[in-house]
């Protein structure tokens, strides 16, 4: 279920997250935004806790709607550390959508995570594990 965001809330939820948040701006009357929805599901499900996704009412947060200069509906905006690095707007249809998500997913599953060794089971190094 994708977490609806506020005004109220945003800066918490999503400037100050530990992991990269993805907003989903939509408005009940815009029906490319319900037909979206089922592909946001699934991309959160697939995400495996690496991004978070977020909803946020546009028409009911007229302030973050203006701060991030949306000009159509949906619009996808990826943040991480507080700061925009991905834009999606103007899709052409699902496949589109699809093939930007699965995108998206694969760039933030392929990140190298560090481990460190406990000192005494094994020299003292660092092991590489990808995420699959």
């Amino acid at each position: 279920m994708v977490l609806s965001v506020s005004e109220r809330t945003f800066t918490q939820e999503v400037l100050e997250s530990p992991i990269p948040v993805l907003i989903n701006f939509w408005a009940p009357w815009c029906g490319l935004c319900h037909n979206i929805q089922p592909l946001l599901l699934a991309f959160e499900t697939n995400c495996n806790e690496q991004i978070k996704l977020v909803g946020v009412n546009a028409d009911e947060n007229f302030k973050l709607s203006n701060a991030y200069r949306l000009t159509t509906l949906p619009t996808l905006i990826l943040i991480e550390s507080g700061e925009i690095r991905e834009r999606f707007d103007s899709f052409r249809g699902r496949d589109e959508l699809r093939l930007t998500l699965e995108k998206l997913r694969l760039s933030y599953s392929n990140l190298t995570k560090t481990y460190a060794v406990p000192t005494g089971s094994l020299p003292a190094a660092n092991l590489e594990c990808r995420l699959a």
